[in-house]
């Protein structure tokens, strides 16, 4: 869930279901998510950007635990995303990104262990809409810093979307990379792999071998196929199906070390949903 300035750059809207069973359990994981986004012109090709995410993640725990899973049968992640972005150049243009997060069980009053700070900074050159040019692109270079990783500095991001011809098309980088063949204006498919996760605080604390548990987290390396129904231009049915190429669904104590795995066995995955993008 934090690697998705992707889809925050240019989603005014998204309704979306994840789903992961986890392996030869009766144990699941799933995911409702929602966004909204709203662009302010300041000036010609200047933009405020604001909006807010919800995700709640539903574990759905049914094996048997020494301990009282009940604690952690729903997380909640609130994202405000502020964004502000204008022509940099003729070639280039700046996007600055801010986004505090509440991520936590939400079973008390809120603290500052549930507060999280994201963002980052963005060079876009996107030639996407110019004229006779045969391989239409869109780079994208900037840093980020996330505060769920544990790592205290910004990271690299890099994204390249190029279109090969008509038909096809892929983008390669960070959290995302896919190849898309497009039949027509409504419908396309794409093998893709990504990431995804989430890191959270627990309100309530759980003992496990007299270690105090207070956060969760889970990160996946996804692949598989992907297909998109686009009823206009701008709105967008999709489905993606696969499976996770690594998994690792954990408890963590205070200083994030890990003191018991949930899961680390690859499964099915899930993803559906309705966009409205730019």
């Amino acid at each position: 869930m934090s690697l998705h300035l992707n889809a925050q750059l240019t989603d005014l809207a998204r309704l979306e279901y994840s789903f992961i069973p986890k392996s030869r359990s009766e144990d699941q994981y799933t995911r409702l998510r929602a966004i909204i986004n709203y662009p302010i012109e300041l000036k010609p090709k200047c933009y405020l950007v604001a909006g807010l995410e919800y995700n709640r993640v539903i574990l759905n725990l049914e094996d048997d635990y020494s301990f009282d899973t009940s604690k952690l049968d729903k997380i909640h992640v609130i994202d405000l995303n502020l964004g502000y972005t204008f022509k940099w150049n003729e070639k280039w243009r700046f996007a600055l990104k801010a986004n505090p997060r509440i991520a936590s069980t939400l079973t008390r009053s809120i603290t500052g262990a549930d507060f999280f700070m994201n963002g980052g900074v963005l060079f876009i050159r996107d030639r996407t809409k110019e004229k006779d040019i045969e391989h239409p692109n869109r780079l994208i270079l900037g840093l980020t810093y996330n505060a769920t990783t544990g790592l205290p500095f910004p990271l690299p991001f890099i994204s390249y979307y190029r279109e090969i011809n008509e038909k096809w098309s892929y983008n390669a980088g960070i959290p995302k990379a896919n190849i898309k063949y497009t039949f027509n204006k409504r419908n396309n498919v794409q093998a893709f792999i990504g990431l995804d996760g989430y890191l959270a605080h627990l309100q309530s604390p759980i003992i496990i071998s007299e270690q105090k548990v207070e956060h969760i987290s889970l990160s996946v390396v996804i692949g598989g196929l992907g297909y998109e129904y686009c009823f206009t231009k701008h709105l967008v049915a999709y489905m993606y199906v696969g499976n996770t190429i690594m998994l690792n669904n954990v408890l963590r104590n205070d200083n994030r070390d890990e003191i018991f795995k949930l899961d680390d066995l690859n499964a099915f995955y899930l993803r559906t949903g309705l966009k409205f993008k730019l």
